[in-house]
């Protein structure tokens, strides 16, 4: 297998996995600092998500930055594998979470003028924005591993 940039141990794969989790905390605090967003089942849904992807983004990343100082290659098919399905099926979960906020975002804010408190509509778009910017990171990282994974 081959090793260029996005791979598992480089720095580009470490600040891929690091933006993707910085992203996705900015989502998740945007949207749980509202007062309602529990009334919004795609709300949910979007912390939800970002939740995983949290998760996911932060053990790659520590996984990432110790095989930089140890310098070890995480470039097994086994490994590989498991960064593809893993990265596909978060990637997928991120960009539903994060349509379908924006979709009630659009719906209710915008076109039904339902939006009372200005501040709290501002947080809801910010949330989507960093959602779907988590979501081009990770699916930045899941079309590396799948090419890595083709080569190798």
């Amino acid at each position: 297998m081959r090793d260029f940039a996005g791979t598992p141990g480089t720095l580009t794969g470490l600040a891929l996995r690091v933006s993707q989790f910085v992203f996705a905390a900015g989502s998740i605090a945007s949207m749980a600092t509202t007062d309602s967003f529990f009334e919004f089942t795609a709300f949910c849904y979007l912390i939800a998500s970002m939740g995983l992807q949290l998760v996911w983004s932060f053990g790659l990343a520590i996984l990432d930055a110790y095989a930089i100082f140890k310098k070890k290659v995480l470039h097994g098919p086994v490994l590989v594998s498991l960064f593809v399905v893993g990265d596909w099926v978060t990637a997928t979960l991120s960009l539903a979470a994060a349509s379908s906020s924006a979709g009630i975002t659009v719906l209710y804010f915008n076109d039904l003028g339902s939006c009372n408190f200005r501040a709290e509509c501002l947080k809801y778009q910010f949330a989507v924005a960093l959602a779907y910017m988590s979501w081009i990171a990770i699916g930045t990282s899941s079309l590396i591993m799948l090419w890595l994974l083709a080569s190798g």
